[in-house]
C-alpha cells in the first residue's frame, strides 16, 4: 500500500509541473524560476521584454500576442492587491461568512469556475476577433479548466434583465492604451480568494488593464459591492509575458473530484 501511494502520489504531481514550465518566470529579474513543484525543479526564463508594446493596425495596443501569467497571485488573499496599509473593507455579515468558509468548500476545489481575480498560477491569453475593422468581441481564456471570459467590445450596454453567472455580464471599450473591463451580472459562488473572501451578488467590477510596455501588464480593478463591503476598493496586480512559443496546454478537471482536500486528505 505504501508503495502504491507513492506512485499514485508521483502521478498526480506530474500534471502540476507542465503548467508552471509552460508559463516561464515572468518579471524574475535574474530570469530564474525554482523549485516550482514537489520534484524540485529549476526553470530558467530570460527576463520579459522591456520594448514598447506591439500595435494592432489601427493603433490599438495588442493584448494578444503571447501568454500572461501573474505576479503576485490573488489566489492566497485577494487584500495582496491593496495599497500598502489598507485593508478590506468587509461588513460584519462578510465577516461572518469569511469565518464560516473551509478550504474543502472552495469551489476551485470542486473544480467550478474561480470567477474574477484568481489567475495565477496559470497563464492566460488574449483573443481579439481583429480584421479590418475594431474588434466586436475579446476573449480571455485561461489554462486553469480551460475557462473563458467573453468580453463585448461592440458598443453595446448591460441587459436590463441578466441571470447570474461565475463571470458576470462584461463590456468593453479601450481609454487610449487601456482596456477597460465594466461587468455586473455575478452569482454569489465563487470566492475572491483560497481564504474564501465571499461576494454577493450586487458585485460590480470595473477592469483597466494597461500595457506599460512590451512584457509587462497591469490591471488595477475597482470592485464595488455593497453587499459584503463597506466602500469600493481597487486591487492591482502584475503580469509578465511569457517565452515565445509557450501555449496553453490542456487542463482536466472533473466536477466533484474526490482527490486531495476535497476527500479529507491533508
Amino acid at each position: 500500500m505504501k508503495r502504491l501511494l507513492v506512485v499514485v502520489v508521483m502521478i498526480l504531481a506530474v500534471p502540476l509541473v507542465a503548467p508552471l514550465l509552460a508559463q516561464g518566470a515572468g518579471g524574475n529579474p535574474k530570469g530564474v524560476l525554482g523549485p516550482v513543484d514537489a520534484l524540485g525543479q529549476e526553470v530558467r526564463r530570460p527576463p520579459a521584454p522591456t520594448g514598447p508594446p506591439p500595435r494592432l493596425p489601427d493603433g490599438t495596443v495588442d493584448l494578444g500576442d503571447g501568454l500572461w501569467v501573474s505576479e503576485p497571485s490573488f489566489g492566497p488573499d485577494i487584500a495582496l492587491g491593496l495599497n500598502t496599509g489598507e485593508t478590506l473593507p468587509l461588513l460584519p455579515s462578510a465577516r461572518t461568512i469569511l469565518g464560516s468558509r473551509k478550504p474543502a468548500e472552495d469551489p476551485m476545489v470542486q473544480c467550478l469556475p474561480l470567477g474574477l481575480l484568481r489567475y495565477s498560477p496559470y497563464p492566460f491569453r488574449f483573443i481579439q476577433n481583429y480584421t479590418h475593422k475594431r474588434p466586436t468581441h475579446l476573449y480571455i481564456l485561461s489554462e486553469l479548466m480551460h475557462t473563458f471570459r467573453q468580453v463585448f467590445m461592440d458598443g453595446r450596454t448591460h441587459p436590463k434583465e441578466l441571470d447570474p453567472t461565475w463571470f458576470g455580464h462584461s463590456i468593453g471599450s479601450y481609454e487610449k492604451d487601456t482596456l477597460v473591463i465594466d461587468t455586473v451580472g455575478f452569482n454569489d459562488k465563487a470566492w475572491f480568494d483560497r481564504k474564501g473572501t465571499p461576494h454577493t451578488e450586487q458585485l460590480h467590477t470595473v477592469e483597466r488593464w494597461t500595457r506599460a510596455d512590451a512584457g509587462h501588464l497591469v490591471q488595477a480593478v475597482t470592485v464595488d459591492d455593497p453587499g459584503t463591503f463597506s466602500r469600493p476598493f481597487t486591487v492591482t496586480f502584475h503580469a509578465t509575458l511569457s517565452n515565445p512559443g509557450d501555449d496553453l496546454i490542456e487542463y482536466v478537471c472533473q466536477e466533484n473530484n474526490q482527490f486531495g482536500i476535497a476527500s479529507g486528505v491533508r
